[in-house]
């Protein structure tokens, strides 16, 4: 595996008296303090308390190489990417760990740095990592595990040795939010109006407006304000659409997304990115608003369960979560896709639904809250379940699988550099000719 990605929290570790420690082809160096920061990194992700060692040290440094001879090795075949490429890849890891902190302000005052001086900090890292991942992409395409292969694999594997996974389920859910009441929509409106003439005719503070009536609980103590906004960074499109259209200073007419009525002041453009603040007035549901919700997914549960309509179907045609829709309804890890998850990763609400519902079994409809605050309807699906257990091929064949592809990439990619390695320069520092991957490398180097 290539090392480590983008960590923000990296910023803040302390500095010790750093050295070269390895140098691959003509300029591409590892500090002393670099892997000091993998390795923390590494010990901060270890689950089972076990300190790292100078062996886990050693494996490290051999990533680290690796991958900067991938990134030569991309040069060498002109497997480029684009700053656009390299843009987009930041402000994707940058969306993540705003999600993980809770917010942006939050990441910031963890960090010590802005959102643009991460991504400044970060550059040339995630480019060397886009262009390492290029080639190991190339090498290992054609790898696969055939079912003899996965069988072979958990047969080498000692009983005693085998690991325990604890409870699984995978989970769909079909969403539905309330329909809005035509008189309670446009009173949201009317009232943001009124808002609005405050500011814009009676000279009242955007800020102030903000703290009395916004119903954005993201924004509301700061203000209204989201910095560094850019046009594909989240935001509903309409949102989006209106802001850049603004100029420094200028608020805008009132925008409509489906979470409700906006409107925006612009306060900094900064080429592709902007600082904005925003009021977003919702539309009020009433008990009748909800009843109609759960209704109709009592219904869409009926066709279900009387086979008339799969559940990926209903998705697709009734459910009001745009996300969802992209896997079939299926709630999914964020990072790596998988359906099948922990029921600690599950959010309480759901986690606690999952205690009474049996596997192929679709909830009553009920309403939940949502990551953003808001009371919306669902009916949720247990598609599968699995108690606590050792790994056994019946129901972790897909984990075994990529543990046993995964073996067999990592041989493929031994194999390439051994292949390699007498066409790269490469020097480690002597300090590490105890470990033994790092002095093989050494030797057939030093062999030319």
């Amino acid at each position: 595996m290539i090392a480590a990605a983008m960590n923000p929290i990296q910023a803040q570790t302390p500095q010790t008296a750093d050295k070269i420690i390895a140098i691959v082809g003509k300029n591409r160096i590892i500090l002393s303090s670099e892997l000091e920061q993998q390795a923390q990194q590494a010990q901060a992700q270890q689950t089972n308390g076990v300190a790292l060692n100078d062996s886990m040290r050693c494996l490290l440094l051999q990533e680290m190489i690796m991958g900067k001879m991938l990134v030569e090795q991309a040069e060498r075949d002109s497997l480029l990417v684009s700053p656009e490429e390299v843009d987009g890849q930041l402000e994707n890891r940058i969306r993540y760990f705003i999600r993980l902190y809770g917010s942006k302000d939050k990441l910031e005052s963890m960090t010590g740095k802005t959102v643009y001086q991460m991504k400044e900090d970060n550059r040339d890292l995630i480019k060397e990592q886009m262009m390492a991942e290029k080639v190991k992409s190339k090498l290992l395409e054609h790898v696969r595990v055939t079912p003899a292969e996965v069988q072979a694999f958990y047969n080498k594997i000692p009983k005693d040795s085998l690991p325990f996974f604890p409870a699984t389920v995978e989970v769909g859910q079909i969403v539905m939010d309330p329909p809005t009441n035509p008189e309670l929509d446009a009173y949201a409106r009317e009232k943001l109006a009124d808002i609005r003439k405050q500011i814009v005719v009676d000279g009242k503070s955007f800020e102030t407006m903000v703290g009395i009536y916004t119903d954005d609980p993201g924004s509301r103590d700061n203000g209204g304000m989201y910095k560094d906004v850019t046009r594909d960074g989240g935001f509903a499109p309409e949102f989006v659409s209106a802001a850049f259209k603004l100029q420094n200073g200028e608020i805008s007419p009132i925008i409509k997304t489906k979470f409700g009525y906006h409107i925006i002041q612009m306060v900094q453009r900064k080429g592709e990115q902007v600082d904005l603040r925003h009021i977003l007035i919702m539309p009020k549901h009433t008990d009748a608003d909800y009843k109609l919700a759960l209704n109709k997914l009592d219904s869409i549960r009926a066709l279900i369960i009387a086979g008339k309509m799969t559940f990926s179907e209903a998705v697709g045609k009734y459910s009001t979560d745009e996300a969802s829709k992209m896997t079939g309804g299926m709630i999914t890890d964020e990072r790596s896709g998988a359906s099948q998850l922990e029921v600690d990763q599950l959010d309480p609400q759901l986690a606690l639904m999952t205690d009474s519902l049996k596997q192929g079994a679709i909830s009553q409809p009920q309403q939940y809250k949502t990551p953003q605050g808001e009371i919306s309807t669902r009916i949720v699906l247990m598609k599968s379940r699995t108690a606590p257990h050792k790994a056994n091929l019946l129901d972790d064949y897909s984990k075994i699988q990529n543990v046993a592809k995964a073996q067999k990439e990592q041989e493929r990619l031994d194999a390439w550099i051994t292949e390699r390695l007498p066409s790269y320069y490469l020097k480690i520092d002597p300090d590490y000719n105890s470990c033994p991957g790092l002095r093989k490398w050494s030797l057939a180097t030093a062999q030319k």
